[in-house]
């Protein structure tokens, strides 16, 4: 464990209104107290989840592995981890059990392409996660070595980052070491009664320095578990049940609250003002290919669907979607066309009336999709081409790459994992076929007239 830095001591003191004790550890008393208490109330309380194993003592003292091996149960747990980022665990158990019967062993996932998992984890969102979790297996199999089982070796591992690696170490491999996330700042921070940022990174130190007093050493794993636990089904942001959590007579924000009325474990840890949204917009086409050049004889069977890859960088690297274009700021609908034409013309070498022909062009509607930094706006149209010459001489330029872009059927599209705001896209135009109207965030009359 650190030592505390004397020469920094009077800033922290100057700080103390704002910070609390942050200094303060646990009390060895304390420390047995909390470890005893939660473990009990773990072993009592634990939800059954797929990923979730424990290694309890038997009667005559020896620990007791459930699982069958160590490397599958490491497997198991980084899965989990990943997946349970920024995802509530409802959603997670579905797509840890699919992602396990497909892939149930490092080695089997070590084989998978980036399309395969990006199938499997679409509509988790955070793609980069699953392109972590494919480069660490491909990574660990190819050095021929066993599943990291430290801390050290296991934040070499691609995407592997202080939380995953405490996780991995003491569930898996019962290293006596902490873990830090959401569930286990807030815990931390009410029984210390810290209001301190938590984002701080001195305060977050602190916090590490403290979950790794708590460790049990005989069972890291479900200690750790069980902060984690505590946090996510007692301890919660808004409505804390005091009266059942287990380390309660611990808890400083619990007894402030009792002795100051203006008081509420609530209060701690500091609320954070979340960084502001930045706004943008983007115009997506689908655009279908009809081997008809009658709209009235168009049918499922004889228009494919142009699907595009998205870059190997950058948000949402490598995930496939309708031709589109980002915009800074609000273009009317001509401006809008004109960009999606220049798209397809130096992307594809679409050129009507050069190369095919435009059987019909309408507006399907716009919605708002929220990523985690980004509001954005996204405008939808339908685009029916009819090429001359056929598709096979169209996409014959040696500049295209046929890796780059899939023309599918309507159930093939279905069935590809994609995006939230993609499959979005496809189900509105799905739905204005059907029934010929818009699906707008706004009525189409209050849309700016345009040519």
């Amino acid at each position: 464990m650190a030592k505390t830095n004397k020469t920094k001591r009077p800033q922290l003191i100057k700080q103390e209104e704002q910070i609390g004790d942050i200094e303060d550890l646990f009390s060895e008393e304390d420390t047995h107290k909390i470890r005893a208490s939660l473990l009990e109330w773990y072993d009592k309380n634990q939800r059954d989840l797929p990923w979730r194993t424990s290694t309890k003592k038997s009667e005559n003292g020896e620990n007791v592995q459930e699982e069958e091996e160590e490397e599958k149960r490491a497997y198991g747990v980084w899965v989990s981890e990943v997946m349970l980022q920024q995802t509530r665990v409802q959603t997670v158990i579905d797509y840890y059990n699919r992602w396990m019967l497909k892939w149930p062993t490092l080695q089997h996932l070590s084989q998978a392409s980036l399309e395969e998992v990006n199938e499997m984890w679409a509509g988790l969102g955070y793609y980069r996660r699953a392109r972590f979790l494919l480069e660490g297996a491909k990574m660990i199999v190819a050095e021929g070595s066993e599943f990291p089982n430290t801390v050290f070796a296991l934040r070499k591992v691609p995407g592997i980052g202080d939380y995953t690696a405490g996780a991995i170490a003491s569930i898996a491999f019962k290293q006596v070491v902490p873990v830090v996330d959401g569930n286990v700042v807030r815990v931390l921070a009410r029984l210390k009664a810290i209001s301190a940022n938590p984002k701080d990174k001195t305060t977050v130190k602190n916090f590490w320095k403290l979950a790794a007093q708590l460790v049990d050493p005989s069972r890291p794993g479900d200690f750790n578990q069980s902060l984690m636990e505590l946090g996510a089904t007692l301890c919660t942001p808004l409505n804390p049940n005091c009266t059942s959590c287990p380390v309660s007579s611990q808890c400083r924000a619990l007894h402030n609250s009792r002795n100051d009325e203006s008081v509420m474990v609530m209060d701690y840890p500091m609320k954070v003002v979340k960084a502001k949204q930045r706004n943008d917009f983007s115009t997506v086409s689908v655009v279908e290919i009809s081997r008809s050049q009658d709209r009235s004889q168009q049918t499922k069977s004889n228009s494919r669907v142009l699907l595009i890859k998205r870059p190997d960088e950058g948000l949402l690297a490598g995930l496939w979607e309708f031709p589109c274009v980002t915009l800074d700021e609000e273009a009317d609908l001509s401006m809008r066309r004109k960009l999606i034409d220049q798209l397809l013309k130096k992307s594809f070498k679409l050129n009507p009336p050069k190369n095919c022909n435009v059987i019909s062009r309408e507006l399907v509607g716009e919605f708002v999709h929220v990523f985690s930094h980004i509001r954005r706006k996204i405008y939808v149209e339908l685009l029916v081409l009819h090429l001359k010459g056929g598709k096979h001489v169209l996409f014959e330029e040696d500049d295209i790459n046929a890796t780059d872009w899939k023309l599918l059927d309507s159930e093939a599209v279905s069935r590809m994992g994609l995006t939230s705001s993609v499959r979005k896209v496809y189900s509105m135009v799905q739905k204005f076929k059907q029934d010929g109207t818009s699906n707008n965030s706004v009525p189409l009359r209050k849309r700016p007239k345009c040519s």
